[in-house]
Formats: C-alpha cells, structure tokens, sequence
C-alpha cells in the first residue's frame, strides 16, 4: 500500500471509543446496495458496520447505505450530497471500482467525488474500496489508486486479496459470485472481513498520532499545471471539472415541455428511482433544457419491458450530430439507470438541449398511436459540471 494519511480514520476510532455519536456510511453501486445477499444484514456493508458496534459498543453509530445499482462515480459525484453527505457522516466506504470503467473519464469523476468528500464539513475518513469482476480480474483500482494515492487515502482490494485467493483455489468463483461480479452471502463475508481485518490494525493504533502527512502536491511533476488548490486540499491530477456536479431534477429546473410531461409521483426514497423525472409518449413529443455548463450528461431509463421508445438529442441546434437516447436496454437485470455525456470538457457557456421522441419505424398504423404498445421514454435528469 501506498503512504496513507490514518488521521480520520483514528479520530474516528477516538470518538467512538469515548461512547460519542458516529455516522457510518458506505457508498457505491449494486454490492454497496446489497446485490445477491440474502438479506441486507449479510451484505458486506453491514457487516463491516456490525464490527463498529462490536468494537465499541458504547458508541452511539447510525449506518446509512447510499448504494445504487448499475451506477458510477459520474453519478455519484452529482448526487452524493442528498444520498451520504447530508447525514454528515464520520467514515465513509466508497465502492465504484467495478461500475466505473478503467479511464481518464472516470478517474476525473471519481476525483471529483473524492474531493467533494474530503472537503465536506463533517470531515469523513474515507476508505476505498476495489471491487473485482471474478472472472476477469478487471477493475478500475489502477486509476481509482491514483487518485488515493494523491490524498493518502487508504484502499482495501478484493482484486489483490479475495480474487488472488479464489485463484489459488481457496474456493472456486461459483461459491462465492453466482454472476462472477456479485458476492453471495459467503462471498460478502469475505469482502467484509477484507475491511475488519485492515480496521483492526489500524484500531491497534488508533491513540498514536499520525505523523504530519506528506502532502501529495508537494513538488509534484506538473503541479502547477492543476488547478489551483482550495478548500485546504492539494492540487487535482485531473482536470477535476465534475467536483461540483450537480443533478437537475423536477426540483432545480424547469425545461420547456412540448408533448413532454412531468411525473409528479413522489420519491420515497434514494431507490425509489422512477419517479419525479419526465415522460414522452408520442413521435415528436419535445423537452428543451437550457443549462450553463462545460460538462452534461441526461440521465435515463434503459427498460426490460421492451420495445421502448427511443428519443434523440440535439445540442445547441446541431443537427447534424444527434445523440441517440435508445430506452431500450439489452442486459435482463433491471432497469437501467443510463447516464449519457453528451458534452465532456466542452465551452462553458449556456447550452441548449433539444430532445424529441422518435418514430418507432412502424410502418402500419395511426402514426399518431404508433408508439402507444411502447415502454414510454423516461428522463430522469440533467447532470452537469463546469
């Protein structure tokens, strides 16, 4: 492991120790939300809370679970505020090394949300989490590391723990991951004893002082060249435009709707997905947004119940380049919540989105109910970044 800052993470430890009040927290996507446990109580989340409440059981400790199925850092930086950081959280596990992809794109989101959390008043100690595809051994821990490294934050990798295990042949794929990405009840045991086993040492510890932590811009190559620094942390190694991202909902903005309309069912929740977003039914129905941006990305409803309508996009009256927005999704799992860029590091200026639904190429029929036998198209939101 790379040189890691503990300070937090001992804090922590201190604080609950002396019987005072803690949120716990756990962030990420479907193995966060608890997939293929069966029960909530057997996911690794949990279990890692558990052994909070056994280490000190006189401190006071909430749990929240902000984990969402399918998702990435993309989409966790836009809404971690509503779904972790409001709660003011003390620890925080942050778990996207399976859903975000192996790239610059997703080092710069998952920077962001890195960032975002560092800087939150509550101060969390954060702790990162490498997921691993069983059967390949892919993840994204190579450029999710970096950023750690650059904010001496500890890791904990299934990749380099778990999966070497499973490898040797301490157990097969199939006892622990029906799916070869999911755990089981045994496969989360494993996980989570990953987890304990790193917070039991530094427990051991927790009433030495760390040194002062060498900070990770100190003299770097190229530096200078970041952003600059703020909120009392380093420099980015990014170009770090998603720190601030933000999701517009119902709540924060009101498009121009033609056909379009709004889903005035409410929320119960941060899994309560479909709901509060906009609706098109019918060929040629329009939604027009106008956002101030860089960066934008329409969040979506890939549906199982196909065929579904499919819409396109035009940015800024171009055209020539539509965007395709196909509601229909080809994996058997669950709806989707599809994010789409359709602008990355682009001019930060007002920028217009037009979105139609399209014909659905039947060729018989009212066009007008054409598309009445189809899953209607579901927009959730615009996330954008500057």
């Amino acid at each position: 492991m790379y040189k890691t800052d503990l300070a937090r993470l001992k804090q922590c430890m201190r604080k609950a120790q002396a019987g005072e009040e803690l949120t716990l927290g756990f962030f990420g996507g479907s193995i966060t939300q608890d997939s293929l446990a069966t029960k909530h109580e057997n996911c690794y989340a949990y279990r890692v809370f558990s052994w909070w409440k056994e280490n000190f059981p006189e401190a006071q400790l909430s749990y929240v679970n902000g984990g969402i199925g399918g998702t990435t850092s993309h989409y966790g930086v836009s809404r971690v505020v509503t779904d972790m950081l409001m709660y003011q959280p003390d620890f925080v596990v942050i778990d996207f090394s399976v859903n975000d992809e192996a790239n610059e794109f997703f080092q710069e989101t998952y920077e962001g949300l890195i960032r975002r959390m560092l800087a939150w008043p509550s101060q969390p100690a954060l702790l990162l989490l490498n997921n691993v595809y069983y059967d390949t051994g892919e993840n994204a821990q190579e450029y999710h590391n970096k950023v750690g490294e650059w904010y001496q934050i500890p890791y904990v990798s299934i990749r380099d723990t778990v999966y070497v295990r499973m490898k040797a042949g301490e157990f097969s794929r199939e006892e622990i991951s029906p799916d070869g990405l999911h755990p089981n009840d045994l496969g989360h045991s494993l996980v989570a004893a990953e987890i304990t086993s790193f917070l039991e040492q530094v427990k051991q510890h927790m009433w030495e002082d760390e040194t002062e932590a060498e900070s990770g811009a100190a003299a770097g190559a190229g530096a200078g060249e970041k952003k600059t620094v703020k909120k009392g942390l380093p420099p980015a190694i990014t170009e770090n435009a998603y720190e601030n991202a933000a999701r517009l909902t119902i709540r924060e903005v009101s498009p121009e709707l033609d056909g379009f309309r709004t889903d005035a069912r409410e929320k119960t929740g941060h899994l309560d997905h479909f709901k509060n977003g906009w609706i098109g039914k019918k060929p040629g129905d329009r939604i027009r947004f106008k956002v101030e941006a860089s960066c934008i990305a329409i969040q979506y409803r890939k549906t199982i119940s196909r065929p579904a309508c499919r819409a396109e996009l035009i940015l800024d009256g171009d055209e020539a380049n539509p965007v395709l927005l196909d509601g229909n999704f080809d994996e058997d799992w669950g709806d989707c919540l599809y994010l789409e860029p359709v602008l990355h590091h682009g001019e930060d200026k007002t920028h217009v989105l037009d979105i139609r639904i399209l014909d659905s190429g039947n060729t018989a029929g009212d066009k007008e109910n054409q598309n009445d036998s189809l899953t209607p198209f579901y927009l959730m939101s615009v996330i954008i970044a500057r």
